[in-house]
């Protein structure tokens, strides 16, 4: 996804949201394309897996991402239910989003 973004022009950010072992959303960082400041990977990888499963609760869900979370990336992740959160090259398991307002 990071090479993605790229290719596309914008910021060298990618994630994935996987279930059950399998991939079931992903993103690349869409801000400067969509030119829409919330368009970090993380919240394009929630909007796709909603859109792929049919369900804003996305209880079961690990997301994986290219860098450690912005407050705003790592509160979604709690408000639709993911419980695990790993970052970077070597999928450092970063634990339980938190609430971050």
């Amino acid at each position: 996804m990071r090479d993605q973004a790229i290719a596309s022009g914008d910021q060298a950010y990618g994630a994935v949201v996987v279930k059950d072992g399998k991939i079931v959303g992903l993103g690349p960082s869409r801000v400067v394309a969509n030119t829409d400041p919330t368009g970090h990977a993380e919240m394009e990888t929630l909007r796709d897996v909603a859109r792929h499963l049919g369900a804003h609760d996305l209880a079961g869900c690990k997301i994986f991402t290219t860098s450690p979370l912005c407050r705003m990336c790592e509160t979604a992740p709690y408000w639709a239910n993911i419980r695990r959160i790993y970052t970077g090259p070597g999928a450092e398991d970063r634990g339980p989003p938190t609430y971050g307002c």
